[in-house]
Parts: structure tokens; sequence; C-alpha cells
């Protein structure tokens, strides 16, 4: 997959749009469109089919949250979502990612943070990397009102279970791999099958889904 990603900006602010459009040009990433609210959003998506959308959260007519949920659920091939926040530990945002959205972003970004994680996302992963996301997850998951992501963990194996919990932590492929002496390839196809049996779009509803259930608590190491 080396072809350049081709996105999608949602947000209502045209400085935001226009600011980021620039810096993604400037790395060879294509902008096919923007939107000044979800409605435009999700209209956007389905006309051009992007491969990532940022989407803010925060919209008049229609909000991120909304607009993530149909462009997720309406069969748009394979587009993910970044959300766009001012706020780090936002009850919105847990909302996206319950909805399927493939990580999050502050507004303030640096250039170099935002195009690696318009790339990352564009290759199927999910940007769990700051400790903030898991922060974000940690405080909303176990509330009741903000359940979302459903699964049957009894259909994983003891290593898949043991995969995700660790995964929940925020650890990547390669610190999976060194933690449980595996090779990085035999951790993705864990990864792979935990996302496949549990019906996941990606790491991120896997973190959530592992701490909804209690697999992982805020206390877990």
């Amino acid at each position: 997959m080396n072809e350049a990603p081709r996105v999608v900006i949602a947000d209502d602010q045209a400085l935001v749009r226009s600011g980021f459009g620039m810096i993604l040009a400037a790395d060879g990433i294509e902008v096919v469109a923007e939107a000044a609210d979800g409605v435009e959003a999700v209209a956007a998506v389905r006309r051009t089919r992007p491969d990532l959308v940022l989407m803010d959260v925060r919209m008049p007519r229609m909000d991120g949250i909304e607009a993530t949920r149909q462009i997720l659920s309406g069969g748009t091939g394979g587009t993910r979502v970044l959300i766009l926040t001012t706020y780090d530990l936002d009850h919105y945002v847990y909302a996206a990612l319950t909805a399927g959205a493939s990580g999050f972003l502050l507004k303030d970004v640096s250039p170099e943070h935002l195009v690696a994680a318009v790339r990352l996302v564009r290759t199927g992963d999910a940007l769990l990397a700051p400790a903030i996301t898991r922060r974000l997850i940690e405080r909303f998951a176990r509330e009741p009102a903000h359940r979302g992501v459903h699964g049957d963990l009894s259909q994983l194996t003891p290593r898949e279970l043991e995969v995700l919990r660790l995964l929940a932590t925020g650890m990547s492929n390669a610190e999976l791999a060194d933690h449980l002496v595996l090779s990085p390839t035999t951790v993705k196809t864990h990864v792979a099958r935990i996302l496949s049996k549990l019906e996941l779009r990606d790491r991120v509803q896997a973190v959530v889904l592992a701490y909804e259930t209690g697999l992982v608590t805020r206390k877990a190491p």
C-alpha cells in the first residue's frame, strides 16, 4: 500500500481545514474534499470514497460522532476516521471511538505527527500510541452510559486473551513480541484473529472492549 492516502478534512473552522490541508499536501497526501459540518462530511465521503477522514467533534447541523457512525456503518469501502479535538479527555471522543473511529489527535498536533498519524491509520493500524488515548478509555469504559462495543471473550484462546490484555495497556506489536517472546508475524496473526473473532474494526475497539468487559481495569499494569 504505497499510494498516498486520500483524505477528507471535516472541521467547522476554515483556518483549521486549510492549515491541515497545506500540511498534508506538502507531504504528498491528497485532500479530496473539505466539510464544514457532519452532514457535508458524510456527503463528501460518499462522493469521494477517501481512505481517511480527519473529523472534528463539535460541528453544526451534525456533530462528528454521528457523522462517524453514519460513515462507518454505511459501507464506505474501508474509509477510516481519525478524530480531531481540542480536549484531551472528552467523552465525545470516547463515543466516537466506540462508533468505530481509529484514534484521535489534538488540534495542536505537530505537522510531523499529523502526517505520521494519517499514514499509520491508512495502513489499517490504530492510533493508540499516545498514553492519553488509554487514559481516555480507562476513564469512560466502565461507565454503563458509554457502552458501545460488544464481544464474546469466550471465543478467544488463553494466548489470545493474554495478547488482548497486553494490547489494551498500549503495547505495540513489537513490544508484544518482546514481552511474549514471539515473532512479530505471530503477534500480528494473534491480533488479526482477535479482531476477526470479536468482529472489531481495529485495535482501538479491541482496547475499548478489554476495558468494558473488565478484562483490563484502571489498576492493571
